[in-house]
């Protein structure tokens, strides 16, 4: 039996506007073998977004000179419902547009200072011109395209609320995940969204072909060592609320789910059951695979 990866690497982002630690705060955990091949957790709480980016190139250096491959979730979309590129007008409609468009437009700053209620203004404006689908910021930020609560809309004709990633969720009473146009509020995580996809495509672009993200470049199949061979990492989306965690000792809840996601990977990559996971479903239709593999990615265990 083979292993996929030598290391688990789980980010717990952040879209906060100040430099932060502690509670809603940037949270890196590394599960990987010591010298004597056990298991063994370290975990970081960067307060900018600017030294997690640096923090995780630090990790995948390392496991480089080991020549350890990793597996990298972040706990945020890394897709958009199906539809939205079309909706920007994109040349490129795809999750590679997509992620170009933000790319362009997403300015964060080093003190985690950033413009992202000015992106989906901007977005809202491109696709309806009204203020939804995005919605949710400060007072201070409010303006035409975007308000502070609930739109009477919340996507325009044609463009779901949820992924079908979320929806599956949902019909499978596991977890509850929040629409990636909601940008404030408890469990929301349409800021981290557009914050964190231009930190991926920055770390994807500095990994070159050394890097797969999944289920974009792999496509949504079983991956094998072979599929993987060359690759120092695949980028996968990940949902902490899918991993029973409990906090140890002093342990801070945000640290505990990263460790929980570490360990869970880790298990299942031992067992031999990792590759499978990366699978669609039996019964997933032509339309369903497409949209998934095109656009709107997937979470891995959803």
């Amino acid at each position: 039996m083979t292993r996929l990866f030598n290391a688990y690497v789980m980010v717990d982002w952040s879209a906060a506007q100040a430099a932060k630690t502690g509670k809603d705060s940037v949270w890196i955990g590394v599960l990987k073998r010591d010298i004597r091949f056990r298991p063994s957790f370290e975990s970081w709480n960067p307060p900018t977004r600017a030294e997690a980016e640096a923090k995780l190139r630090d990790v995948l250096a390392d496991l480089r000179r080991r020549n350890e491959r990793a597996l990298i979730g972040f706990d945020f979309n890394l897709g958009y419902p199906r539809g939205l590129g079309t909706a920007l007008q994109l040349k490129d409609p795809s999750w590679a547009g997509v992620w170009a468009f933000l790319a362009a437009n997403v300015v964060d700053k080093k003190d985690n200072t950033n413009n992202r209620f000015a992106v989906a203004a901007k977005m809202n404006r491109l696709m309806t011109d009204q203020p939804w689908p995005f919605w949710g910021c400060p007072p201070k930020d409010a303006q035409r395209w975007l308000t502070p609560t609930k739109p009477p809309e919340t996507a325009p004709e044609g463009l779901p609320v949820y992924r079908h990633a979320e929806a599956a969720t949902h019909a499978a009473g596991r977890a509850l995940a929040k629409p990636a146009w909601q940008l404030m509020g408890a469990g929301s995580v349409g800021g981290q969204v557009i914050v964190g996809i231009p930190a991926v495509r920055r770390l994807r672009e500095e990994l070159g072909d050394k890097a797969a993200v999944w289920p974009f470049t792999t496509g949504w199949k079983e991956l094998t060592d072979t599929d993987l061979e060359g690759k120092e990492a695949v980028l996968a989306e990940v949902y902490p609320s899918l991993i029973p965690s409990k906090p140890e000792g002093t342990e801070a809840p945000d640290l505990a789910q990263v460790r929980a996601l570490c360990e869970h990977f880790y298990k299942l990559d031992e067992a031999g059951k990792l590759g499978p996971l990366f699978a669609a479903p039996k019964d997933a239709s032509e339309d369903l695979v497409r949209d998934v593999e095109t656009e709107e990615g997937w979470i891995l265990g959803a």
